[in-house]
């Protein structure tokens, strides 16, 4: 749109040189027509709301621009009534990538309760053009005077043509300028939507599902949509109460209404299996309705779309049809890894085609997939190439609905079927997840809000926050502490990074920074001594490459080789231990800092390579079960030859503390009235397990499972020495359910 207008200007005369597009200050530069801010130029990677209220802070330096103004250019009042929040989160996202804050401002000064100024000195364009739907053009031309000494008469009639061409010329820009105004604002439709509060909790609401007459919303009130072990909620649109319907409270997800909307239908996981239970829409017990069934919807008041572990396959998920009786089973899709896991389908309305939210074979969210139901073509991506975690259809079917995360945020995106381009249409410093589509097509119902999250210490000291300003990106890899717990060691993703930065924070002082400044991680690990650091960066393609440095930073880091290496880790022997996929399967390898070519600690496949025990004895992996079973047993495996331990009845992430005395064990999942619950079991010399139940500890057990065990009040915890010192990634999530109408 811009250099569209640009473009218009430069033909009626005015002269608009490239670098008046560029607005500098101080080692800065913002490029106003493709919207990218450098610094010495470097780019910095900035979300779209904090690059416009840079643009709007710069159409005037040194002049206050208040809140209303911000509010009324970048968020329509029926946009999200937590403005505040969304505002002061946007402007901190500026300010951290600056290197500004609000204490000392060099760039950005905030007037309390009444606005922002931009106060350091600008070498401005010529002019900043900013353009929404409430945008109005501006156009003017000066025609110079002539000179006192010019001879006028001679030059009457020249300058009287000129000044009506020039007129003229004006007002066909002024046209064209507004053609392309409008043209700007089709091609931009999305930007037209409006948003209208369904909920208002003062925690969250997530996993929105629609009756089929489009009367009630059933969901989830909780922060995770995933695995939740919150309860499920029903409300009658627009304005009933919002009632609770469940009192279960394991892991569940995948909440879809039967045809005559009478039930809700949702996945739990228990005892190691993932099953499909249905509760009256009304409230009361639920029925078992699917052993070995995720994710699943009603094609027609018979036929049941779900997803199903093949026996003895591990986690393999695939999706399949059948009756409700569960006869006439017929698979459709199963991912090519047998880690993959498809957990949710959302048939189209002629219920030919389905599309699929998955995991890949390393665990994460995969973009999402199209597919036949009857036997149409091969399964193929659709939406944006990242991480897909729901998705819909328009009433008609000529529209694919999907919530993906880009760049860090999770937005709605859309795309014609079946081939058509991807494109955004939900902004902001707000995310959204969920796509629940009313039966008109007009709107689609989303859990809109805002996530933190800061790392947390519990000692003798009490509780309090450590790290910076920033998301802790924990879900990446698990904070560490040093070997004698000094110090704490974790992923940081500060605006304007690439991506997420290794940082540590001494425990005692609290005091920060970033290990390798400039450098983007996906995982890491600290070796036994502490004086070094492996981990993995990711690479173009998608795939990632191990690296190894020193602490101290006394030499550069030093690219080991290997590449696809997942979840790193030290060896006993110094050696870099990491997960590493070989055709459809993934490994446990290993190698030597001082060699090129890697090898296989264990001859079989393992599903999840977890961590190392201190001492390097064990190594904690998922590996598949045996025939008899589905879900993946979770093993501590000696490195040294000798017989595996089996750690839990169900799938559970383990941990040691610093000095290998305790093996902590999370039996209950966090939840909105809960931290969750682990159990500090003590380990004998040399990191014996022999007090272990045979068939490791279930969910739910308590500390006189184990002989010495001690309950700690975390479900998700970063042990330090013992049982009274540990850290976690404190996230808080607020979110609701919003109706986003469609253009």
């Amino acid at each position: 749109m811009l250099d569209l207008v640009l473009t218009v200007r430069r033909g009626c005369g005015v002269a608009i040189s490239p670098t008046e597009n560029m607005v500098r200050f101080g080692l800065f530069e913002l490029d106003l027509r493709t919207r990218q801010l450098t610094r010495n130029g470097v780019r910095i990677r900035l979300p779209q709301q904090p690059l416009q209220i840079l643009s709007i802070l710069l159409e005037s330096p040194g002049e206050i621009v208040m809140r209303d103004e911000l509010r009324r250019r970048l968020w329509p009042s029926d946009v999200f009534v937590d403005f505040d929040h969304g505002l002061n989160k946007s402007i901190q996202k500026l300010r951290d990538a600056l290197g500004d804050s609000a204490g000392s401002p060099r760039y950005i000064e905030t007037i309390p309760r009444i606005g922002y100024r931009f106060i350091a000195p600008v070498n401005a364009a010529a002019e900043i053009l900013e353009f929404n739907s409430h945008a109005t053009l501006l156009l003017s031309q000066k025609v110079p005077a002539p000179s006192s000494g010019a001879p006028i008469a001679a030059n009457r009639r020249p300058q009287w043509l000129l000044l009506v061409a020039c007129m003229a010329g004006a007002a066909a820009c002024v046209v064209l300028a507004l053609g392309a105004t409008m043209l700007y604002r089709l091609r931009h439709r999305s930007l037209q939507i409006r948003y209208t509060q369904l909920t208002d909790f003062t925690d969250s609401a997530v996993a929105p599902a629609l009756s089929p007459d489009g009367h009630m919303v059933a969901f989830i009130r909780g922060g995770y949509p995933f695995l939740s072990s919150d309860q499920i909620y029903v409300k009658m649109l627009p304005n009933g109460e919002a009632r609770r319907v469940t009192d279960d409270h394991r892991p569940k997800y995948g909440l879809a209404f039967s045809p005559d909307g009478s039930q809700i239908a949702y996945t739990v996981l228990e005892h190691a299996e993932f099953s499909t239970y249905t509760v009256s829409a009304l409230g009361g017990e639920p029925h078992l309705l699917l052993n070995n069934a995720a994710g699943l919807v009603w094609l027609d008041p018979q036929r049941l779309l779900f997803s199903e572990i093949r026996p003895g396959e591990g986690i393999h998920m695939g999706v399949v049809t059948a009756t409700l009786t569960g006869s006439g089973l017929r698979e459709i899709y199963f991912p090519a890894h047998q880690r993959g896991m498809a957990h949710l389908s959302f048939p189209s309305p002629d219920r030919r085609w389905a599309l699929v939210v998955e995991m890949n074979g390393n665990g994460d969210w995969a973009p999402c997939r199209l597919l036949g139901l009857v036997g149409q073509g091969s399964p193929r991506s659709v939406g944006p190439a990242d991480a897909c975690s729901s998705a819909g259809w328009s009433p008609d079917g000529g529209w694919m609905y999907f919530t993906a995360t880009v760049d860090g945020q999770s937005h709605i995106w859309r795309q014609r079927f079946p081939d058509g381009t991807p494109e955004q249409i939900t902004f902001g410093p707000t995310e959204e997840d969920g796509v629940a589509m009313e039966p008109s097509g007009r709107a689609l119902i989303t859990s809109v809000g805002v996530r933190e999250s800061a790392i947390w210490i519990h000692d003798a000291s009490g509780e309090r926050s450590l790290s910076s300003e920033g998301e802790v990106v924990g879900e990446l890899s698990p904070p560490v502490f040093s070997p004698n717990a000094g110090v704490l060691y974790y992923l940081l993703q500060r605006e304007g990074d690439s991506g997420p930065q290794l940082w540590r924070t001494v425990v005692g002082s609290g005091e920060s920074e970033a290990m390798f400044p400039g450098i983007s991680m996906t995982a890491f690990d600290v070796s036994p001594d502490g004086k070094h650091v492996v981990y993995t960066t990711a690479e173009s393609g998608g795939t990632t490459q191990l690296w190894l440095a020193p602490v101290d930073r006394s030499v550069p880091a030093r690219k080991v080789g290997i590449s696809g290496a997942r979840s790193p880790h030290f060896g006993p022997r110094g050696q870099i231990l990491f997960q590493q996929t070989e055709g459809n399967a993934n490994y446990l390898e290993q190698i030597d800092p001082g060699q090129s070519r890697p090898s296989k600690v264990f001859p079989y496949p393992i599903l999840e390579f977890q961590g190392v025990s201190p001492s390097g004895r064990w190594a904690t992996v998922a590996v598949p079960r045996t025939p008899e079973g589905n879900f993946p047993e979770m093993l501590a495996i000696p490195l040294d030859g000798g017989a595996s331990r089996r750690i839990c009845t169900a799938y559970c992430r383990p941990t040691w503390s610093t000095n290998g005395k305790f093996l902590f064990v999370p039996v209950e999942e966090p939840s909105r009235t809960g931290a969750g619950r682990s159990l500090a079991i003590p380990v004998g010399p040399g990191e014996s397990l022999g007090d272990l139940p045979a068939g490791g500890i279930a969910p739910l057990a308590e500390s006189g499972v184990v002989r010495g065990a001690q309950s700690v009040g975390r479900g998700e915890l970063v042990p330090g020495k013992d049982p009274g010192q540990y850290a976690w990634v404190n996230t808080l999530v607020h979110r609701n359910l919003y109706r986003i109408s469609l253009p």
